[in-house]
């Protein structure tokens, strides 16, 4: 929004924003009118209810699910609200936390606090910048409380969480230079449309699965983008 602000005229190409509508980027996405253009990465609002559906397939029995979310972070209200409804489908209950002003140390660690008294089966970390900031804390919160993990963060999941769903950064990045490379050879960023995510990465820790005790469904395994063992 700031590039923005500051000029009308240079080329903004975007490297994945979450709600370039929304954020008032663009006026359209087909055809966004301005200097700006790019990626979107956010997979619309049923995308995290999907995320819901494979944590309970790998883990059945889990029925309390505690949701680590920023409501200042436009694209995460409609996919709360996709999770409300898968959550209805598959009888579990969630345990909604608003991290918006968690942001300092102690004000995180009490959010956790508050995560661990209401003794949840399983997480789900939205990708907002107050969850990666305290990301360490988050895994060390995990792993002493042995709960099964769901992030939409791919690098989170190498480090130790369970999952990670979401959109294939790397292809957004790809995508990006795309862009770049059709504006220097004279295309107006006012007619490149505004693409949203095609490819999704799904990223599995067997080896925190294993610690877990337990045994992920081969049709996940199957279609995993990355196993981690």
């Amino acid at each position: 929004m700031i590039a923005k602000e500051a000029t009308t005229t240079i080329p903004i190409v975007m490297a994945g924003a979450g709600e370039p509508l929304e954020l008032g980027l663009v006026p359209s996405l087909a055809r966004p009118g301005g200097n700006v253009t790019g990626l979107a990465h956010n997979p619309g609002p049923e995308f995290a209810g999907k995320s819901l559906e494979l944590l309970k397939e790998a883990a059945p029995k889990i029925s309390r699910i505690a949701i680590l979310w920023d409501s200042g972070a436009l694209h995460e209200d409609p996919s709360l609200e996709g999770q409300q409804q898968a959550a209805k489908a598959l009888g579990v209950t969630l345990l909604i936390h608003d991290i918006t002003n968690a942001h300092d140390d102690a004000a995180f660690d009490a959010v956790l606090t508050t995560v661990a008294s209401e003794a949840p089966d399983a997480v789900f970390i939205y990708p907002n910048f107050i969850a990666g900031k305290y990301t360490p804390k988050i895994l060390d919160f995990l792993a002493e409380h042995h709960l099964p993990s769901m992030f939409q963060d791919s690098l989170v999941a190498e480090r130790g969480a369970l999952f990670s769903h979401y959109a294939d950064w790397d292809e957004l990045r790809r995508r990006t230079a795309d862009y770049v490379d059709k504006i220097f050879k004279g295309a107006s960023p006012a007619e490149l449309p505004v693409e949203q995510p095609r490819r999704f990465d799904l990223v599995v820790n067997l080896t925190t699965a294993k610690a877990l005790g337990l045994t992920i469904p081969p049709s996940i395994i199957a279609g995993a983008d990355r196993i981690i063992e």
